[in-house]
C-alpha cells in the first residue's frame, strides 16, 4: 500500500531490531577433563593402598566405601556426557552456518522496522491481528518524524505499506533509511499490537557469530528473524 491509500498495522516495531549477542557454549575443556580423570585415577590408587594397609581391627566402612565409588563413577559419567553435548552443539553450529550460507543472494522477509528508501519508495510489511485503525509514524535516521498517517486496516499478515517519501508538509525526503512505528485500536478501542517486517537481499553472512548473522541493507539479523524467503524470477 502507499502512503496516500495505505492500510497498515498497529504495534510499533523497533526500528533497529536488537540482535541477540552471540552466545558461547561452555563445556569442560580438555585440560579440565584430563585433571578430573587424573584425580579419579589418583583416588583409585589411594583407595587401593588404603585397603591394603587398613587396620584389621578397624576396617574401612563398607557403606562409605561404596558411596565414594558411586560419586566418582558419577563424575566420570558426567565428563562423558559433557563431551557428547559439546559434539552435539558443534554439529548444530555447523548446520546453522551451512543453512545461513544458503541465504546469500536471496530476498528475505525479516522482523524489523527500518527499511531503506530507494527511488522515493520504502516498503514495510505489517501483521495486523484484527481489524484496526492504525496510526503510522515514519522517522528518518536521526529520529526526526517525517510522516504520520491514520489508516483503516483489515486483519491480515504480511500487509505491505509503501511510503513515497513525501512528508506531511509536502517535503520530498531523500533516499535513505527510515523507521516505521505503528499503533492501533480495534473496534472496541483496545490497543492492538502490530509487528513490522522488512524485505531485502541477503548480501553476506557473518559466521564468526553464534548464531550466524545475515546482513540485509547494512543491518544484521539472526536466522530466527527470517520469516520467509521470496523467490525471484529468472530471465
Amino acid at each position: 500500500m502507499t502512503t496516500t491509500n495505505a492500510a497498515t498495522a498497529p504495534t510499533p516495531v523497533s526500528a533497529t531490531t536488537d540482535i541477540p549477542k552471540s552466545s558461547s557454549n561452555s563445556s569442560m575443556s580438555s585440560t579440565t577433563g584430563s585433571t578430573l580423570a587424573g584425580n579419579f585415577q589418583t583416588f583409585l590408587t589411594l583407595l587401593t593402598t588404603q585397603l591394603q594397609n587398613q587396620n584389621p581391627l578397624d576396617p574401612l566402612d563398607t557403606n562409605q566405601f561404596t558411596q565414594q565409588l558411586v560419586q566418582f563413577a558419577g563424575v566420570e559419567q558426567q565428563l562423558k556426557t559433557n563431551d557428547s553435548l559439546a559434539q552435539l552443539v558443534t554439529l548444530q553450529q555447523t548446520t546453522q552456518a551451512t543453512q545461513a550460507l544458503g541465504f546469500v543472494g536471496k530476498t528475505a522477509l525479516v522482523d524489523g522496522s527500518t527499511a531503506t528508501m530507494k527511488n522515493s519508495s520504502a516498503t514495510w510489511h505489517l501483521n495486523v491481528p484484527t481489524d484496526s485503525t492504525v496510526d503510522i509514524t515514519v522517522s528518518n535516521a536521526s529520529g526526526q518524524t517525517v510522516f504520520t498517517g491514520k489508516y483503516t486496516a483489515a486483519a491480515g499478515t504480511d500487509i505491505p505499506f509503501t511510503w513515497n517519501g513525501m512528508g506531511n508538509d509536502g517535503t520530498q525526503w531523500p533516499d535513505g533509511k527510515y523507521t516505521i512505528s505503528a499503533t492501533g485500536k480495534d473496534v472496541a478501542n483496545n490497543n492492538v499490537g502490530i509487528a513490522a517486517q522488512v524485505q531485502g537481499v541477503v548480501s553476506s553472512v557473518d559466521l564468526t557469530q553464534s548464531p550466524p548473522l545475515l546482513t540485509i541493507d547494512g543491518a544484521s539479523y539472526t536466522l530466527s528473524q527470517v520469516k520467509s524467503i521470496i523467490a525471484t524470477s529468472s530471465n
